[in-house]
């Protein structure tokens, strides 16, 4: 793990460096899956499952007898957590529905806009180093929410053939019960072209692996939009000396274990504060099972050291983390100097943790700097907005010679005709 002390900002670049992957190297091997999956159906997503997943499987969707045995496989613990979790979601997420109202523009003049769910969405839940159910609930809520009539989710199976149970009682919790043993390209590649087992829809949502990244991109050139460009996931933690080393370390690992490609970065204004994090860490580190791929992590994780807070937060919006944890004696004031990010996390009790599981905002947040134009999944995500206008006869009087006479400038006859034609007939 590097350690930076008051960097030129010149040396910027190097600090909001994230780490780097051939992405030109993956597009042929993905585009040629995607490429089969088009032309074969399911075919090639069985074909892909047994080489990717190491699972031959006699379909693709979970059967009803593995939705029930799903809640037997789960303590009642976990169950309750997933529920409150889901309650918490749900309630943060309803509260973001905005009640559209007619406006009059000018007389006679009236605009308005709906809210109207997209009709078929794809979610996408990663499974590989961990079943990732907590991003179940983080999709499927606010698609039920915004009236998304189709949900497809996919997520890959396990060796035996089985999903995790955790992520089935999660989706049958979130109202969800089209879902598909499906992981990586092909699961992208499904939802983008629909096959003769899985619905094509309209919109992807979810992580995943770079594989699964290049697929998204390659599919949004022309098939389906996406929630996001995304990459490896990364958090950043501002501490000064009132913040608790212990919790600092804490927050730092638990984005490091998310992969090896994952990145943590602390800023601080106090050089006392490193010595105490550095040991914290190491001490954290050797009671973690995921120890080899936190390890991974950490080699491209940073501490920064820099002059003063207005230095600290030029850097930190210039890095626009995907999350932000704030441990300082003031970070209410900092909070409000934060202008890209994808979510913030405040004082010394708010572990990024709470909004990876149950406190009610959304998991699935612009990585790599994409913060800076990119908000993390809400209820929008999965919305489209319809405009709508009705003129009377009083208000074609007030806007048209507007009207014709802008058409007119920009050489649109045709345009200025189709309010002409209407003005001369109220003159008849």
């Amino acid at each position: 793990m590097e350690v930076i002390k008051y960097p030129a900002r010149k040396d910027w670049g190097h600090i909001t460096a994230r780490p780097h992957f051939d992405h030109a190297a993956l597009q042929d091997k993905v585009a040629g899956i995607l490429q089969e999956v088009r032309e074969l159906g399911d075919a090639a997503l069985f074909k892909y499952e047994e080489m990717f997943d190491r699972v031959s499987l006699n379909s693709l969707a979970v059967s009803e007898a593995e939705w029930d045995e799903a809640d037997s496989l789960l303590s009642e613990e976990l169950k309750r957590s997933i529920r409150q979790a889901h309650d918490n979601i749900a309630r943060f997420h309803a509260s973001q529905a905005i009640q559209h109202q007619k406006i009059e523009t000018m007389p006679g003049v009236t605009c308005w806009q709906k809210s109207v769910g997209i009709d078929a969405v794809g979610l996408y839940i990663p499974g590989g180093t961990a079943p990732l159910f907590s991003t179940v609930l983080m999709l499927a809520i606010p698609a039920k929410i915004a009236g998304c009539r189709n949900i497809v989710m996919c997520t890959p199976p396990n060796k035996e053939g089985k999903v995790h149970p955790a992520i089935l009682v999660s989706a049958k919790t979130a109202g969800v019960t089209c879902l598909f043993k499906l992981g990586g390209v092909q699961a992208i590649g499904a939802m983008a072209y629909g096959t003769q087992s899985v619905p094509k829809v309209y919109k992807i949502f979810g992580p995943g692996n770079q594989y699964v990244m290049a697929a998204k991109q390659l599919v949004s050139l022309s098939e389906v939009a996406i929630d996001m460009p995304a990459g490896p996931s990364e958090v950043e933690v501002i501490a000064d000396a009132s913040a608790n080393p212990a919790f600092v370390a804490s927050d730092f690992l638990s984005q490091a274990e998310h992969g090896a490609d994952s990145q943590s970065i602390l800023m601080t204004t106090d050089d006392a504060l490193v010595a105490p994090v550095q040991a914290e860490i190491e001490r954290q580190l050797t009671l973690l099972p995921r120890r080899e791929l936190v390890e991974k992590s950490l080699s491209h994780s940073k501490i920064v050291v820099l002059k003063d807070y207005d230095e600290l937060m030029a850097l930190t919006n210039e890095y626009a983390p995907e999350h932000l944890i704030i441990q300082t004696a003031n970070y209410r004031e900092l909070a409000g100097k934060v202008i890209n990010a994808g979510s913030v996390f405040l004082g010394p009790y708010t572990p990024e943790s709470a909004g990876d599981y149950a406190s009610g905002t959304n998991h699935t947040l612009p990585t790599s700097g994409y913060a800076k134009a990119y908000s993390g999944v809400n209820l929008d995500s999965f919305l489209r907005k319809i405009t709508f206008q009705e003129i009377t006869p009083q208000g074609l009087y007030q806007i048209g010679n507007i009207v014709e006479t802008m058409a007119a400038n920009e050489q649109l006859d045709a345009h200025k005709n189709a309010v002409a034609l209407r003005l001369d007939s109220l003159k008849q």
